[in-house]
């Protein structure tokens, strides 16, 4: 997996950024014993400024912008005039999904902590949101940046986005963490909210590029997770319906 992120061109990069290969998403899929996985590159460094520029020369194109669209796509590697359609250019993600040649029943789009265009391509594709946060103080500020940034996000492109749940992260037994839990349960009241206790396991397996479950399943936090899955079926139908006797 290590390699894949030095591996050359094409790759989730150009995926996202280059309308020649947005049917190539099969072709970056990495088999792994657990899940499939698309792994990113180094060239996704550049990806947050191609997919803002391609969104620029989509809202010049509808007049929202008063820019020329060719002159702001030579601020980018792949966009060009002719590769951005619609109001808005965030739907990378969403056209490559769609053309995969292979059916899952959940795709994680793992987001990096930035609220920026990449964020939304992948928000704008999953339509939900699961939300991680550390159970610190720090977490409030980027809670409420991320929902601003949903907010403007369901304005700008006309969708509605659901959110999840929680899932604090690192959770130890002290008064602040307590404090956050209850600011967890509050703002996010009709949802669920999960608590990942921090276990050195955890930090482990993740070294060791596995799940929870493969490297020690005897740990008391693969529970947690269980019902984080278990939650997810049923709010996407998945859920076993019991069987009823008559």
């Amino acid at each position: 997996m290590a390699a894949a992120y030095d591996a050359a061109p094409p790759t989730l990069f150009d995926v996202l950024t280059d309308p020649r290969h947005r049917d190539g998403l099969d072709d970056a899929v990495v088999s792994h014993p657990e899940m499939d996985v698309v792994p990113s590159n180094i060239d996704m460094l550049g990806a947050e400024r191609e997919l803002t520029v391609a969104d620029l020369v989509a809202r010049a194109k509808a007049g929202g912008v008063a820019a020329d669209p060719a002159a702001l796509s030579e601020l980018a590697v792949n966009v060009t005039p002719e590769g951005v359609s619609g109001p808005h250019a965030l739907d990378a993600l969403d056209r490559a999904l769609a053309g995969l040649d292979r059916e899952y029943d959940y795709v994680v789009v793992d987001s990096p902590p930035f609220y920026g265009k990449l964020t939304d391509t992948g928000i704008y594709a999953a339509r939900n949101v699961l939300v991680p946060a550390l159970a610190e103080a720090t977490s409030e500020r980027a809670v409420e940046l991320l929902v601003d940034q949903v907010t403007a996000l369901e304005a700008q492109a006309d969708i509605a986005v659901e959110t999840l749940g929680v899932v604090a992260n690192r959770v130890e037994t002290t008064r602040e963490d307590e404090e956050m839990l209850a600011w967890f349960d509050a703002v996010f009241a009709d949802d669920p909210v999960w608590e990942v206790r921090k276990r050195v396991a955890l930090q482990r397996a993740f070294s060791a590029g596995e799940s929870l479950f493969e490297y020690d399943d005897g740990v008391d936090m693969t529970e947690v997770f269980l019902d984080v899955a278990a939650s997810l079926d049923e709010q996407f139908g998945f859920a076993d319906t019991p069987e009823v006797l008559t």
